[in-house]
């Protein structure tokens, strides 16, 4: 399988993992359907008490996998259901999971990745770490849900750099912004992350769950998408920004 979703659980916690390695571990429309699935197994689950995100290897998550795009982006109906059911599915199993979820980020954070990491309550990032939406380049705009949940993370300052500029930020930006909760060197960040998932799990899950469920209460309310957001999906820019990218070339709007 060119991408899926690897979770293992050691006592009480469970490891997340994003693998598709090829492609930085972009998420493919097959990894988003197993996110969901993965993460509302997770919640019926009373044994566990933590949840670890990370990528495989060296990047947390590079975006989407782009190679499938022309396959449903251009096309209002399938682009919307591929957002508003399989993206925004995984997107609220992990928002809706009553466990504490740290993400560890290393390498590229960007896109997809940087929605993935904003649905978790904590995020650890090694020095060298990126972070970033760069879609403009692809000739569309972010998901409005999707939007609004990476922009209640990352602040609405950085969110428009990303998202206007292409900006991309390292850990230390995103650290100052208060995305990233802690940063360490690469060398030392897993020791701090197993440091820090040992002491959650030694506070009470009772007192987890419920902190859960009042910080959840300042989440901004994501209505439903209108299909008037996806009417873009057969324009000219958007087909010109998916293929410049397949062909490696600089796209021409």
């Amino acid at each position: 399988m060119a991408g899926m979703i690897d979770w293992q659980q050691k006592g009480p916690l469970a490891t997340i993992t994003l693998s598709n390695p090829a492609r930085m571990n972009a998420m493919t429309r097959v990894m988003w359907r197993q996110l969901r699935e993965v993460f509302l197994e997770l919640s019926k689950r009373t044994d566990l008490r933590c949840v670890l995100v990370q990528g495989a290897g060296d990047h947390f998550c590079a975006g989407g996998d782009i190679s499938e795009y022309p396959a449903f982006r251009f096309d209002p109906t399938s682009l919307m259901h591929f957002h508003e059911v399989e993206v925004w599915g995984g997107l609220q199993a992990m928002l809706d999971c009553p466990l504490p979820i740290l993400a560890l980020v290393r390498g590229n954070c960007m896109g997809a990745g940087l929605e993935i990491a904003s649905c978790c309550d904590l995020r650890l990032g090694a020095a060298s770490s990126v972070y970033g939406a760069p879609i403009a380049r692809l000739g569309f705009p972010m998901a409005p849900r999707e939007a609004t949940l990476v922009q209640a993370a990352v602040g609405a300052a950085t969110a428009s750099a990303m998202l206007l500029a292409a900006e991309s930020f390292d850990a230390a930006h995103m650290l100052h912004c208060s995305f990233l909760a802690w940063s360490a060197p690469d060398e030392i960040v897993q020791a701090k992350a197993d440091a820090l998932l040992a002491r959650m799990l030694l506070l009470s899950p009772q007192a987890a769950r419920l902190n859960k469920q009042v910080l959840s209460q300042a989440r901004p309310a994501q209505g439903p998408t209108p299909a008037s957001a996806y009417a873009y999906a057969a324009s000219p820019e958007h087909h010109e920004g998916v293929q410049a990218f397949l062909d490696k070339r600089r796209p021409d709007f």
